[in-house]
């Protein structure tokens, strides 16, 4: 049977939304098997999912995105490098191997030497990308618990807006409601050529004052 959820999104499914995409950019998978993944645990469309995801939620983790995206390089870096080394070290084996039979055994014991300063070599160079790896992904964090603080302030300052827009409004009605019962006690005063003089009390209700 086919999806046909059209209820609202809750701030849960959309964290669950946003972890699914953030492990799926880690993984180096696509965001297509990250709303198809979703998409069967919310009961909701993959495409539901990616209009939500692309209009909504995105905007709010891009700095966890490039974060992401900085474990995914550092991920796929690791991987290469490992590749590299055991076709490195298998074809000086198998080289070994082959020769084994035509070299002494002190020439062996040089070629390991030369092999392992090679990788020694090899490590240092990835010892300084991963540091600079290392670094991107701390200056990530750091601004990620920024927005975290920033966005926690907002959320602050719009509460204390919407209660203070209501204290407002309760304040704008009830004068209102004075100045429309000034105009029904003006209409209600017989005119005696003088116009009636008002003053407001402590408690804000007009009373008339008579010259």
């Amino acid at each position: 049977m086919a999806t046909t959820r059209q209820d609202a999104w809750t701030e849960d499914e959309d964290l669950l939304l946003a972890e699914v995409i953030l492990r799926h950019i880690r993984e180096g998978s696509t965001q297509l098997k990250a709303f198809e993944e979703i998409g069967k645990k919310l009961n909701r469309t993959p495409a539901a999912c990616g209009f939500r995801w692309n209009s909504l939620v995105r905007k709010k983790y891009e700095a966890a995105i490039q974060i992401a995206k900085a474990q995914r390089q550092k991920r796929k870096y690791y991987q290469s490098a490992k590749e590299t080394f055991d076709i490195e070290l298998s074809d000086e084996l198998t080289k070994e191997s082959s020769t084994k039979q035509e070299i002494d055994s002190e020439l062996t014991f040089d070629s390991v030497i030369r092999f392992l300063r090679k990788q020694k070599l090899y490590a240092q160079e990835i010892g300084k990308k991963y540091k600079t790896i290392e670094k991107e992904l701390e200056e990530k964090s750091r601004e990620l618990e920024q927005l975290k603080h920033e966005n926690k302030e907002l959320k602050e300052k719009v509460k204390y807006l919407e209660s203070d827009y209501q204290v407002v409004n309760e304040d704008y009605k009830a004068l209102i409601q004075i100045i429309d019962r000034a105009r029904k006690m003006a209409f209600l005063t017989e005119d005696d050529n003088t116009k009636p003089v008002f003053k407001m009390d402590s408690n804000g209700n007009l009373e008339r004052i008579d010259k």
